[in-house]
């Protein structure tokens, strides 16, 4: 599963994704070995069952913190997108390419209103950040388009010839985007598409991809620079059909530097930190945290653990299960207890699960066992949030 931060230059999406990235707790042997330059690791929270259950864990994949599960998640940031992406401008093609394999984007807006369309300084501010997002859907839209009308006239010819489904042409085009038949077939319901494929033309098409970023690719906003921007633009990117949190980029960065050089104590989520007892800050510190924590009092938080959360749990709808080999003691073979959480989508199923952990697993499925109730269930049932389930397969 993997988040992609877009957003014009200049709006604090590298700070975003820093901040984002900087890891809450030590975490050995997470399931990311190579990390390219332009991705990282944040993580979300979940509730760990070790709690329920009373028995403490031993994480592998993961982190326990309190009887809270801190689940890592990959994050891939691109350059600044500018408009004419699309067609591209400013190399626009080559980082929506490598957006490819995102499942939902988290849009860095600068809320307020200091850059313009170009990510360049405006002297006097005033600028419409809303029109921030409606560029960025529309070159995702446009993108998607010019994808599936690569070679689509030989395509749509022998189609018409075959009578295959127009959906099934579509998907083909954008198979490396992640994109399902199922979310095709949804977006063409709320779209008048020709049955004969060699008829679609690019309004149409543009219509189409549309809605179908809208349902493969959903979008939270991170109305950035919260402290410093008009509630009027706040006001304004919330009514635009998509999540939006007030974020404070800079402030989550600083408080996780501070708290990494001794200074506080802070839970990336939490709307407080605390000095650390006996810790002598200068007056430039002390106004700087007080001012953090002032801010962090109008939103509740710097928000931006908030934005992954709503992406990852929210609009993605993934939900958290535990995965073990011996259902009396919570164990894998190793002996360590509930070791590893995996999200996956609400509604998968053990089976599911069972390819997920590994896809000779899947192959030889036999039936699984909930941990929890100690009934055997078969390869349909559908996974609950916080489910610990044991894979009994063919050896």
């Amino acid at each position: 599963m993997q988040v992609g931060i877009v957003g014009k230059p200049n709006v604090g999406k590298s700070t975003f994704f820093g901040a984002a990235t900087m890891a809450p707790v030590e975490i050995a042997d997470y399931p990311f070995t190579t990390i390219e330059p332009n991705k990282g690791i944040a993580h979300v929270r979940t509730p760990c069952p070790c709690r329920e259950l009373g028995i403490l864990c031993t994480p592998h994949n993961s982190a326990c913190v309190n009887g809270t599960r801190i689940v890592p998640v990959e994050l891939l940031d691109v350059a600044g997108l500018v408009p004419g992406a699309w067609d591209g401008r400013g190399l626009g093609n080559k980082f929506l390419d490598d957006l490819r394999q995102a499942d939902a984007f988290i849009n860095v807006v600068d809320a307020s209103g200091t850059t313009d369309i170009e990510g360049n300084k405006t002297d006097a501010g005033g600028y419409d950040p809303s029109e921030d997002v409606t560029f960025l859907r529309n070159e995702i839209a446009l993108w998607m388009r010019e994808i599936i009308k690569n070679g689509l006239n030989k395509i749509a010819r022998q189609a018409k010839m075959q009578g295959s489904k127009p959906e099934a042409i579509i998907q083909e085009r954008l198979a490396g985007l992640n994109v399902t038949e199922g979310q095709i077939k949804d977006a063409m319901k709320h779209v008048d598409l020709s049955s004969d494929p060699t008829q679609w033309d690019d309004d149409s098409l543009l219509a189409l991809c549309t809605n179908i970023r809208e349902t493969s690719k959903p979008m939270v906003i991170a109305m950035n620079k919260a402290d410093i921007s008009p509630k009027e633009n706040l006001d304004k990117l919330s009514k635009m059909g998509d999540d939006a949190v007030p974020t404070l980029a800079e402030t989550e960065l600083a408080l996780k530097k501070a708290a990494a050089g001794g200074l506080i104590d802070y839970v990336p989520g939490s709307a407080v930190f605390t000095v650390r007892p006996g810790v002598k800050l200068n007056d430039g510190q002390r106004k700087a945290l007080e001012y953090m924590a002032d801010k962090m009092k109008d939103y509740g938080g710097t928000g931006v653990q908030t934005c992954l959360e709503n992406c990852v749990f929210g609009i993605l709808d993934l939900i958290a299960v535990y995965p073990v080999e011996d259902e009396s003691k919570y164990t894998d073979r190793f002996g360590r207890v509930l070791p590893d959480c995996f999200l996956v989508p609400r509604g998968s199923t053990a089976k599911d699960l069972a390819y997920r952990v590994h896809t000779e697993l899947g192959d030889r499925f036999i039936r699984a066992v909930n941990a929890r109730t100690k009934r055997t269930v078969g390869a349909d049932y559908v996974l609950q949030d916080g489910d610990v389930i044991k894979i009994v397969a063919n050896k």
